[in-house]
């Protein structure tokens, strides 16, 4: 009996010993080995087997990730997905299939559901079917409302619009004004076809007018020929300032005779007036014509673009007062900005007024960048680096854990998907606080995404993290080939950053590759003259060959332009034969002046931030020898 009752015992506690541990939580490693089993299982579509497996993932971080892989194939899982949306309302994964289960809302018409669940976003498609909801559900006059805006505008909107603006058509709510904006938004944009279409909205008497407006489109001279106006009244005003708009980019000269001599005779609304006096000045700007300065001091209320042009076209010129005038119009915010500040302690001193300009000095030189480096220099005094890291504590980075989506990012490291945990990095960011996104730089840091912990960084509006900010990564290589080119480090280093944003597998959309962002054409060529074998385009994503061939070909650059380190950099970004064009006729240019006239406005901004990173990239490699006076002397005239 005692024998009966042990055996007994021993199978019930056995019964209860294997019940408690089948029923344990599993550890981490178990769920990572449950979710790629639970992917399996979805992917050979054994529904059952995955919905049984993924329950014992309720808690592991991925799970809105399987439950998302899931759902989006199967719309037609209502509840699921209601449910889905509303326990993970914010999370990323709720994000990506919202949009897949709003569009079968609308095919299926089901117009208070898709009102529910719908989220204000960019995404045109699903604002148009939003509207088109309102319409469906008694808010016509909300959505009628919003189509105008949307129509005004003539810019392409998707097929789900088309009823919208079926109905906004029909409900006579198309006033004469709303047809004529959508009727020159269309030929602002050069959609003759959208504008013609629009022509029979118009009485005829407008349409008569708007075919005129058409014919000037194509040929915006006809309006020197007084025998084109009937008369220059009402839209005659409008359509005299929009051919002198089109005129202007072709003819500049005789756009300006024909607005300063017929403006008056027109009847134009002070707004398309100085819309026009804004632009002619602007062009004069541009083309660097020496009456540019003063047509953009008679612009009424210049906005940001002027008031910087009003600056630069006094240094074209070389007319320092002409600077300080302009400088001292600049908004507070604007004189500000290290750049302008620079210029007005040049003009400063180029007046005579040494102390002042000596002050204003030695504010840029406090600054981290090209103008505050130059300023320093000037005064023979250290640069100033700023550098205060970002600290990521244990419990800072447990709140982040617990308040964001990291873990599942984390997670996806983990189990190494990358692209997809880059994916998710990217979509939480516009969630994050600024005291989050640090935090998420200094991560995306610790693993090894230098360039979007650089964008996240810049995304908090912080700059003082360095070592973040500059990653020295690849120093081995740099060193190595800079020794080979005899090029100091720190410049590689400097072209590195601001091309690729120290990412290897960057790639532009012209079809520039890797850390030095080297177009396939011309590394076939230096491997020609290396005597390297070439083999394909993706050879550009390795470190090492990118480094190598992006070290030599910027020594090539050097050499060509005679160990000018500013006119071989700005070939680098815009090719050696527009540089050629850019040196200076005549007599030699101050570099200072030669960056602020390269015309280009893409290529002035690299050539300041590669010498700029130059200078901080000695800090970071704790070099220090490098003056940015020693690495740029004045621009010598172009040769005959």
């Amino acid at each position: 009996m005692r024998i009966k009752y042990l055996a007994a015992f021993l199978l019930i506690s056995g019964g209860l010993f294997f019940w408690y541990k089948i029923n344990l939580p599993p550890t981490l490693s178990q769920q990572r080995e449950y979710f790629l089993t639970a992917e399996k299982l979805l992917a050979k579509d054994k529904e059952k087997d995955f919905l049984r497996l993924s329950k014992r993932l309720a808690n592991y971080p991925l799970y809105p990730y399987l439950q998302y892989k899931w759902l989006k194939n199967r719309l037609s899982q209502t509840p699921a997905i209601t449910e889905f949306l509303t326990t993970y309302k914010e999370s990323y994964y709720a994000d990506l299939l919202r949009p897949k289960w709003l569009n079968r809302l609308a095919e299926q018409q089901r117009w208070p559901e898709f009102i529910e669940y719908y989220q204000a976003n960019s995404d045109k498609n699903l604002n148009c079917q939003f509207q088109w909801a309102n319409y469906q559900t008694g808010q016509q006059q909300l959505a009628l409302d919003a189509a105008q805006v949307l129509w005004a505008t003539a810019e392409p909107q998707p097929e789900s619009c088309a009823p919208l603006f079926d109905a906004l058509t029909a409900s006579g709510k198309l006033t004469s004004d709303i047809i004529w904006q959508h009727f020159e938004s269309a030929l602002t944009q050069n959609n003759t076809t959208e504008a013609n279409a629009t022509l029979n909205l118009l009485n005829p008497n407008d349409q008569a007018i708007a075919g005129q407006w058409l014919q000037v489109h194509q040929t915006p001279e006809i309006i020197k020929n007084s025998g084109f106006w009937k008369t220059k009244t009402g839209l005659m005003g409008r359509l005299f300032a929009y051919g002198i708009d089109r005129m202007a980019k072709a003819n500049l000269e005789l756009a300006l005779n024909l607005w300063d001599s017929q403006k008056k005779s027109f009847t134009i609304d002070n707004k398309t007036s100085q819309h026009i006096e804004h632009q002619l000045a602007l062009l004069l700007a541009v083309r660097r014509d020496h009456r540019a300065f003063e047509r953009l001091k008679k612009v009424n209320e210049p906005d940001e673009e002027l008031r910087i042009w009003s600056v630069r076209s006094a240094l074209f010129a070389q007319n320092w007062p002409h600077v300080i005038e302009a400088y001292k119009k600049l908004s507070a915010k604007e004189q500000q900005d290290p750049h302008w500040q620079y210029w007005f302690a040049r003009a400063l001193d180029k007046t005579g007024a040494n102390t002042q300009a000596q002050a204003m000095y030695s504010t840029v030189a406090k600054d981290r960048g090209f103008y505050g480096f130059l300023a320093a220099d000037v005064l023979n005094q250290a640069y100033q680096f700023t550098d205060k890291p970002i600290i990521l504590t244990p419990e800072a980075l447990a709140t982040l854990r617990q308040t964001t989506e990291l873990s599942a990012i984390e997670e996806l490291n983990a189990l190494h998907r990358d692209a997809d945990a880059r994916r998710h990095f990217a979509g939480i960011l516009k969630k994050l606080s600024k005291e989050q996104l640090l935090l998420a730089a200094k991560l995306a840091q610790q693993w090894h995404w230098e360039q979007t912990a650089i964008i996240t960084l810049t995304k908090a509006d912080y700059w003082d993290d360095l070592s973040l900010r500059f990653p020295t990564h690849y120093q081995a290589q740099v060193e190595h080939n800079a020794a080979l080119q005899n090029l100091d480090p720190a410049l590689i280093f400097g072209l590195m950053r601001q091309e690729s944003m120290m990412d290897k597998m960057a790639a532009s959309v012209v079809g520039a590759k890797g850390l030095m962002q080297i177009m396939p054409a011309t590394a076939q060529q230096i491997a020609k003259s290396l005597q390297e074998p070439w083999n394909s385009d993706n050879d550009l994503f390795n470190p090492d060959l990118n480094i190598r061939y992006g070290s030599y070909y910027y020594k090539q650059l050097l050499s060509q332009f005679d160990g000018h380190v500013a006119l071989a950099t700005a070939a680098y970004n815009a090719g050696p034969h527009r540089v050629i064009k850019w040196l200076p006729k005549g007599k030699a240019l101050p570099i200072d002046l030669w960056v602020e006239y390269i015309p280009y406005k893409e290529t002035r901004k690299y050539v300041a931030s590669v010498l700029s990173y130059t200078i901080i990239y000695q800090y970071r490699l704790q070099r220090n020898t490098l003056k940015l006076k020693n690495l740029l002397p004045e621009v010598a005239a172009a040769k005959n």
